[in-house]
């Protein structure tokens, strides 16, 4: 895919966990305005966190040395170099480090070195009093989605959805120009440049004009959420999804799962990202293309839908400002996403 098509421009150039349960943060007031953390200047500080999979000193250096460049201080948690099996650290110490990063005036915004599995694990355990008070950017995707649904949900605040730590390619000077971008569009969120993105239709396509609060992030993860307290609410919003080692049967009964809880009901307009499918089983032919899962949910609304847009488990995987107002259209020739 071209280049300059795909991405077509940007407008403008150690503290002890709280015991959660004192007092009542949590709010279900969902027409509140949405609250944007303060963008990043030079010199501020990012720190590195592992709410969920481990990953290495080492493995971080090429995203130490990028946000380094453009003009960043990293600060790096204890997680980082910790495991306990799969986990970046026991649950505990997981929640500890990010805990001590929510509450840290002096870091301006919180990146996750990467995903797997881990974050719902913890989520209970934070208290984010003062980050409600003084909210901060917190950048990841794929588990990192309990995170983003869980801000959206309950106290409206922004937060990035985008490539982490782990996705930093180690030469940028050999790294394909979609990747480049992907991870320069980080940066221009954080500096609070406003996003738009250009992208090639699908035949598949709904056509139409839509705009709304953008939420969403990996479909599996979504669906883990239903019924908790950090549930999705997708009532007059863009929604978007994205999955990666599923099944088609298993991407199925997921997009029932949001039928069937009435969160495909009243979008403003749904965006199906990448969507990696596990082949199926010899005999176990499920007989249905993604195009074919998704349109059979929607096909009673009239809400523009968009397929193949750049964002998942992919090296086109540009960051989104979660719960920012954007506008999106979709037609025969061109499809566009804005921030408003």
């Amino acid at each position: 895919m071209n280049r300059k098509k795909f991405l077509s421009s940007i407008l403008i150039a150690g503290a002890a966990i709280p015991v959660v349960g004192k007092k009542n943060i949590y709010q279900n007031d969902y027409d509140k305005p949405i609250i944007i953390p303060k963008y990043l200047s030079a010199g501020d500080v990012i720190g590195i966190t592992c709410p969920a999979g481990f990953i290495t000193d080492k493995e971080i250096q090429p995203a130490v040395q990028q946000m380094q460049n453009w003009g960043f201080k990293v600060r790096v948690g204890s997680t980082v170099n910790k495991r306990d099996y799969t986990f970046g650290g026991t649950d505990d110490e997981r929640a500890n480090d990010f805990q001590q990063m929510l509450d840290d005036d002096s870091i301006n915004a919180i990146m996750c070195a990467r995903g797997g599995y881990g974050s719902v694990r913890i989520i209970d355990k934070l208290d984010f009093t003062k980050f409600i008070n003084k909210p901060k950017w917190i950048i990841g995707f794929s588990d990192i989605t309990v995170i983003h649904s869980h801000l959206n949900r309950n106290f409206n605040i922004a937060s990035i959805h985008s490539k982490m730590c782990n996705s930093f390619p180690d030469d940028f000077s050999k790294a394909e120009p979609a990747q480049i971008d992907s991870i320069i569009s980080i940066k221009q969120s954080l500096v609070g440049e406003k996003m738009k993105y250009s992208f090639l239709p699908n035949i598949n396509n709904k056509p139409g004009n839509a705009a709304g609060a953008l939420v969403g992030g990996n479909l599996k993860t979504l669906e883990s959420l239903s019924g908790s307290k950090s549930d999705i609410k997708t009532e007059n919003k863009i929604l978007f999804v994205e999955d990666t080692g599923e099944y088609l049967y298993s991407i199925d009964r997921m997009f029932w799962n949001l039928k069937r809880t009435n969160k495909l009901s009243n979008l403003k307009a749904l965006i199906i990202g990448g969507f990696k499918v596990k082949p199926d089983e010899a005999g176990e032919d499920f007989g249905k293309t993604i195009y074919d899962i998704v349109l059979e949910k929607v096909k009673e609304y009239n809400y523009p839908v968009c397929f193949d847009f750049p964002v998942g488990h992919q090296k086109t995987n540009y960051a989104l400002k979660c719960g920012v107002n954007h506008t999106l259209s979709i037609n025969n020739t061109e499809c566009f996403l804005k921030e408003i």
